[in-house]
C-alpha cells in the first residue's frame, strides 16, 4: 500500500458540534490536491460527543485515524502526538474548530511542491475575537519577537505544512514544554508564509481561556528566550547600586551635615522594594528550574487510551497502557517515505 502523500493532524477537544462538517470540508479540500491523503484526528480527553462523532467517521472512511489521549494532556501535545504518527509525505496540522479554513490548503500544498519545507499559514485578520483578547494577543506576539533568541513569524497559529523531514526532526526533539509553532521555525529549512483571514468558531466556545492562553505565552518564551533570567540579573544589580547610592547618602547626611534620614517609614519602603524584587527574581528563576524538573523526570508528552486501534505503532514519546504483566518489547519502526 503507498503512503499517503498529505497527512492532515487535527487535534480535537469538544468539537462535537464542528466535526461533521470540519471532516467534510477537510475532505474536499484534500481531493482537490492528492489522491493520496489521510486525516489524523487527535481527541485530546473529550467528554462530550467527540469520540461517537470520530467513530462514525472512522468507520465510513478508511483513510482517517484517530488516537485517544486517556485524559487531556493538552492542544501541543495533541499536535505532537499527530506529528509522530503521521505516514504523509508532508503533514498539515490545523486546528478543529474551523477558524482555520481548510480550503487554504491547495495553496500551502502549493507552495510545498515549489520547493518550501514549511509552510505558514498567517493571520492578517482575525474575526470573532473580542478586542481584549486582541490586544493581549498582539502584544504577546511582539513580547517574544523582542525577546526570542530567534526571529519567529508574528500571527502565525499552528496552522501550517510541514515536509517530512522537518516532521522527522521534530519528532526527535525531546523537550516536554512544547511550543510546536516556534520549534517549527527553530528547525530551519526553506520556510514561506501564506496569508489568511481567520474566521468566527463555527460552533461551540473556545477551550483557549485566558489561563491556557497565558501558559501558552510562557512556554514560547522560556523555550525561546532567556532573557527573564537576564531580566532578574539587571535588576538585582540596578537594586544593589541603589542600595549602595542609599549608604553613601544616609553616611554623606550623618557626618557632613549632622543629621541622618528620620523615621521608619524609609526603611520599610526599602524593605518591601527589596522583598519583592527577590521574589519576582526567584519565581523566575523558579519557572526555568520547574521546566528543568519535568524534563529530568522523563514522563511521556500523552498516554494512548487502551482501545486506540493504532497503539502497536508507538513514538518515543507515547506511553499505551500494557495488557499484560510481561515487559513490553518495542517493535521495530515503521518504514516511512524519505522528505521531497
Amino acid at each position: 500500500m503507498l503512503h499517503p502523500e498529505l497527512s492532515v493532524v487535527v487535534p480535537v477537544y469538544e468539537e462535537a458540534l464542528v466535526l461533521a462538517e470540519l471532516h467534510r470540508r477537510l475532505v474536499a479540500a484534500l481531493d482537490g490536491c492528492t489522491g493520496r491523503w489521510e486525516i489524523v484526528y487527535v481527541d485530546d480527553g473529550s467528554h462530550d460527543a467527540s469520540p461517537l462523532v470520530l467513530g462514525g467517521v472512522v468507520a465510513n472512511d478508511a483513510r482517517v485515524r484517530v488516537l485517544r489521549f486517556s485524559r487531556n494532556f493538552g492542544h501541543q501535545a495533541a499536535v505532537t502526538a499527530g506529528l509522530e504518527h503521521a505516514m504523509g509525505e508532508a503533514v498539515i496540522t490545523i486546528d478543529g474548530d474551523l477558524q482555520d479554513p481548510p480550503e487554504l490548503i491547495p495553496e500551502l500544498v502549493a507552495r510545498w511542491r515549489d520547493g518550501f519545507q514549511v509552510v505558514s499559514a498567517v493571520r492578517t485578520v482575525r474575526e470573532g475575537e473580542s478586542p481584549v483578547r486582541l490586544v493581549l494577543i498582539r502584544a504577546f506576539y511582539r513580547l517574544l519577537g523582542a525577546l526570542a533568541s530567534l526571529p519567529l513569524t508574528p500571527d502565525s497559529g499552528d496552522y501550517r505544512l510541514l515536509d517530512r523531514r522537518v516532521v522527522d526532526v521534530l519528532c526527535r526533539l525531546p523537550e516536554r514544554h512544547r511550543y510546536v509553532r516556534g520549534l517549527a521555525q527553530w528547525v530551519g529549512f526553506r520556510q514561506c508564509t501564506v496569508a489568511y483571514r481567520r474566521q468566527p468558531r463555527f460552533a461551540g466556545q473556545t477551550k483557549y481561556p485566558y489561563r491556557k492562553l497565558v501558559g501558552l505565552a510562557l512556554d514560547g518564551i522560556t523555550s525561546f528566550s532567556t532573557a527573564p533570567l537576564r531580566f532578574a540579573t539587571y535588576m538585582g544589580f540596578a537594586l544593589s547600586l541603589a542600595s549602595l547610592a542609599l549608604i553613601l547618602f544616609a553616611l554623606w547626611a550623618k557626618l557632613i551635615l549632622g543629621t541622618g534620614p528620620q523615621g521608619w517609614a524609609s526603611v520599610v519602603l526599602a524593605v518591601g522594594l527589596l522583598s519583592g524584587a527577590q521574589l519576582l527574581a526567584l519565581g523566575i528563576i523558579g519557572l526555568y528550574v520547574g521546566r528543568i524538573l519535568d524534563e529530568v523526570r522523563g514522563r511521556p508528552l500523552y498516554v494512548l487510551a487502551d482501545d486506540d486501534p493504532n497503539a502497536a505503532r508507538r513514538p518515543p514519546q507515547s506511553m499505551a497502557p500494557s495488557t499484560s504483566s510481561a515487559p513490553p518489547v518495542s517493535a521495530p519502526p515503521a518504514t516511512r517515505p524519505g522528505g521531497r
